[in-house]
């Protein structure tokens, strides 16, 4: 008998990572969706002060990296970083009503490659990366986990730096 309990598990904090989706709800304000859709529209390609990337420029890196590790984990391994195929928009061209879709789509695609492995005994086979080492499958899934939940808190951070209210949520729903 075979078990998908850790595809399973990785596919929930693949989710929670990217859209904070999970029953509980209790990570939705970390989760890189979450985060993107409450961007203001001024502060999407805003610069803070010492800043050098934009909220673009880190939603195209993220999505961007899904492209990569995808291809090469799950797909020809032919793509390369700075093409249209990876990177469809500059950060200064890119549009935040186009982007989210897209990273949903990338994000998607990643996913349902994870979804369609068969048992556990995969997440160990070893898969080409975009640098040319192979890595077992269970860490190019884990090292997109935490890119999406790094940049999801790196666009937080930055939302606080742009925006007029920077405090934790429970200060604003009068707990503290």
């Amino acid at each position: 008998m075979t078990s998908r309990d850790g595809i399973e598990a990785q596919l929930y904090l693949l989710e929670e990572a990217f859209r904070g989706t999970g029953i509980e709800q209790s990570n939705e304000s970390q989760a890189l969706l979450t985060n993107l859709r409450t961007v203001p529209d001024d502060a999407w390609h805003a610069l803070p002060d010492g800043a050098s990337r934009s909220i673009a420029a880190i939603a195209i890196h993220v999505g961007a990296c899904l492209v990569m590790y995808d291809d090469y984990a799950f797909g020809t391994g032919t793509l390369r970083f700075a093409t249209p195929e990876v990177e469809p928009w500059s950060d200064t061209e890119a549009e935040m009503a186009d982007v989210l879709p897209w990273l949903e789509t990338v994000h998607e695609r990643f996913a349902g490659h994870v979804a369609a492995l068969g048992d556990d005994d995969e997440l160990d086979a070893s898969r080409l990366t975009n640098w040319g080492e192979e890595r077992p499958t269970r860490w190019i899934v884990a090292a997109m986990i935490t890119h999406e939940a790094y940049h999801a808190g790196e666009i937080n951070h930055l939302r606080s730096l742009l925006g007029p209210d920077d405090r934790w949520r429970f200060q604003q729903l009068g707990f503290g």
